[in-house]
């Protein structure tokens, strides 16, 4: 029998309409700026980034108002997303090292992998081919990088790391039942599933000013929940 692939916290992802309020969302919650990033010609998107780690970090992703529509759908749910709406913790990315296996071992459908790139970068993707979130964000994005070095060892650190993050949905144990499926590994950064009336996610970030909380709140204890 074949090992399972290796499955762990990658990063995770802030959709806006706009850089520019993805940006002011994080600085408003975590007191710091997120630098540029660059643009993904397939998907007509681009992305500003936050150092959380060695091997982890903070993407604002949003549509590219200078790009080509791309002929398929956006992904991380662009194309559904309201000029106006609010930015906010939309999913995270879980990092593989056979993303093939683990889709296919995987208890639910996480859509297909796909090549991606972003300047010298390159990995692949899962993707549902209507560019949705599955799980409404709460399931894991997987990715397969391959390039030998992680991208976050190249952002600045602005003083900023993960400690946990709480995957919040009303069926706790079918949340839990995915993340065995593919052989997830937490790693050094807490990853907790409890049950919500809603889906969602809320990170547990160290700052130079201090412990914050991105996404949904109160989901930990010193939050009040």
């Amino acid at each position: 029998m074949m090992p399972m692939p290796r499955c762990e916290l990658d990063h995770l992802a802030i959709t806006s309409p706009t850089l520019e309020a993805g940006s002011d969302l994080v600085y408003a919650c975590l007191g710091v700026r997120p630098q540029r990033g660059g643009e993904h010609p397939r998907m007509g998107t681009h992305n500003l980034l936050l150092r959380l780690g060695e091997a982890t970090y903070l993407e604002v992703i949003a549509v590219d108002p200078q790009a080509t529509r791309p002929p398929r759908p956006r992904w991380f749910a662009l194309d559904s997303l309201p000029a106006d709406a609010a930015p906010r913790l939309a999913c995270w990315v879980a990092r593989t090292d056979d993303i093939h296996t683990s889709l296919a071992t995987a208890s639910e459908a996480l859509g297909r992998a796909e090549a991606m790139s972003r300047g010298s970068l390159h990995w692949l993707i899962s993707i549902p081919e209507d560019g949705s979130l599955p799980l409404a964000g709460v399931a894991p994005t997987l990715i397969q990088w391959q390039d030998a070095t992680h991208p976050a060892v190249n952002l600045p650190d602005l003083g900023c790391s993960l400690e946990a993050l709480a995957v919040l949905h009303p069926e706790p144990q079918r949340i839990g039942a995915l993340l065995s499926s593919l052989g997830f590994a937490a790693g050094s950064t807490q990853v907790s599933v409890l049950e919500s009336a809603e889906a969602g996610l809320a990170a547990r970030i160290r700052t130079p000013s201090g412990w914050r909380t991105l996404g949904i709140p109160g989901a930990f204890a010193s939050d009040g929940r």
